[in-house]
């Protein structure tokens, strides 16, 4: 027998959902020194009180955005591939899971990564692909990192930086390129630096 999370009653992830896309639509609108509870209850469609019940305060609310993201992000890059392609590798499909990831959730990844209002949201990406790729360089696998003698946390901070820096680029500049071909260009990159 498997021990599930607990379900959240459907109302409670109604109201926090609402209260998210406020906070999302606020932060296209002003600075994020300008949103106040107010502000967020009030766009939301719920009283202030209601927002106290989900969240002691905009940082709070932050902080559990950031980790609801890269839970999100995780349960995505970890679940099967709808129409996986015989020549990817397992490290593109996860690139290609994150950034469809990305890509259906445009509205919010636009406003918290291509914004520089909210660093909580980068700084929690950078860190789960600093830990996806020092994964990966552990791994046992030959790279080129292993070859020619760099530093792993070099490699991770290279790595990780490079990647970050493109998504954001990516989200930035409207996603010019669609998840898959952007995912098969990361792996070129990939294995043309191993």
């Amino acid at each position: 027998m498997s021990q599930d999370k607990p379900r959240t009653d459907p109302r409670i992830l109604r109201t926090r959902q609402l209260l998210k896309d406020a906070f999302v639509d606020l932060l296209q609108e002003m600075d994020i020194e300008k949103i106040s509870v107010n502000k967020i209850a009030e766009r939301a469609t719920i009283n202030r009180v209601t927002f106290y019940l989900h969240y002691r305060d905009i940082p709070d609310m932050l902080e559990k955005m950031a980790d609801e993201m890269i839970e999100d992000i995780q349960l995505a890059v970890n679940r099967e591939p709808a129409h996986p392609n015989q020549t990817e590798d397992e490290d593109e499909l996860a690139m290609l899971s994150l950034l469809e990831h990305i890509a259906e959730h445009a509205k919010f990844f636009k406003v918290v990564l291509a914004s520089r209002r909210t660093p909580i949201f980068t700084e929690r990406l950078l860190r789960m692909l600093s830990e996806t790729v020092r994964q990966r360089l552990e791994s046992g696998r030959p790279s080129f990192v292993n070859t020619a003698g760099v530093q792993k946390d070099i490699a991770v901070w290279y790595s990780s930086a490079a990647l970050i820096g493109t998504i954001v680029s990516w989200v930035r500049n409207d996603m010019p390129y669609s998840p898959r071909f952007l995912a098969q260009q990361f792996s070129l990159l990939r294995t043309h630096n191993q």
